[in-house]
């Protein structure tokens, strides 16, 4: 059991932890049917596209800003009851829009649902704002302008996220250079749903800091040899890989041929909910599955902390709690 681990976590979409359970009381409160995406309280679902279908209702029944304080709080509630110190969300500003709020208010409310939880449950949290790679360049571009202005004092990075098999990395690049210019650091989903091209160019294009996902890249030998070299990060999530169907099983899953040859690997859930998962699910699969003991998964932690996005003194203080 890893109920005693200290965790962190660097990969994690703040409306793909909407609970079914939440998201009906959202229901409720404005009268939406959630027959069409939430049965018997599981999301239905049966392919990335439907995924995010499914994603974007949830995330239609958040509202105003105490909506989105009130999911920010529950979240960083349940992970600090799993042993959680610090945690990144990714939020997106075209999400808040679509719901008819501003970006800067979302950013508010979530903002103040992160410090009611650090109050309350000791835990330390910050936000990363993404655009929607599907949305297309433009809309990139724009998320990155806005991230770039340091909408709030919790925003310390900059990533994309959305349907990796659309457009070319290259075509995104202004935007990372955006947000990298506004002293932000940088992440970017790669290596999921596409191949080790779609890391190589990453790497290539972006330079990020780290990887979401990025586990496509077992696919090359000479791209994880560069991985290890780098001592680029890769965000791995287990359980969204194998809902997903990237892999078949854990047994199939790279974590341990990745971690073997050296690249730096942390856990994460994803959208737990939406992938039946948890952070402290994803723990327990490495103690399962990969055979990580506990001083392995500390080392897992300290290793999401050493790449967390933010100052060395918050650093500091985390690494003394692992």
């Amino acid at each position: 059991m890893t109920a005693a681990i200290a965790k962190a976590e660097l990969h994690c979409h703040i409306e793909g932890a909407i609970v079914p359970s939440l998201a009906r009381a959202q229901a409720d409160k404005y009268g939406v049917d959630i027959s069409p995406f939430i049965r018997d309280d599981r999301y239905v679902w049966d392919d990335f596209t439907s995924f995010l279908a499914a994603y974007d209702a949830a995330a239609g029944l958040f509202r105003c800003e105490e909506d989105y304080a009130l999911l920010a709080e529950t979240y960083l509630r349940e992970l600090a009851e799993a042993g959680a110190i610090y945690s990144e969300i990714f939020v997106s500003p075209d999400h808040a829009r679509s719901a008819g709020l501003a970006p800067e208010a979302y950013l508010d409310g979530l903002g103040a649902g992160m410090e009611r939880a650090r109050a309350a449950y000791g835990i330390e949290s910050r936000m990363i704002v993404v655009g929607v790679r599907h949305f297309g360049a433009n809309a990139v571009a724009g998320a990155a302008r806005f991230a770039a202005t340091r909408p709030h004092r919790l925003v310390t990075g900059f990533g994309m996220a959305g349907d990796e098999r659309s457009g070319r990395v290259a075509d995104f690049a202004d935007a990372f250079d955006i947000a990298r210019d506004g002293g932000l650091a940088i992440t970017i989903h790669a290596g999921e749903l596409c191949g080790a091209d779609s890391v190589r160019d990453a790497l290539n294009h972006i330079r990020p800091a780290r990887i979401g996902h990025g586990v496509r890249a077992i696919e090359d030998r000479a791209l994880v040899d560069r991985l290890a070299k780098a001592g680029t990060v890769l965000e791995v999530c287990p359980g969204s890989n194998i809902a997903l169907k990237v892999f078949p099983d854990f047994e199939s899953h790279p974590f341990t041929a990745l971690a073997q040859a050296g690249v730096r690997l942390t856990l994460n859930s994803d959208d737990p909910p939406f992938f039946h998962t948890s952070l402290a699910r994803e723990y327990e699969t490495a103690s399962r599955h990969f055979g990580l003991n506990d001083d392995a998964l500390r080392a897992v932690t300290r290793t999401a902390i050493e790449a967390a996005f933010v100052d060395e003194e918050t650093r500091r203080t985390l690494v003394t709690r692992i």
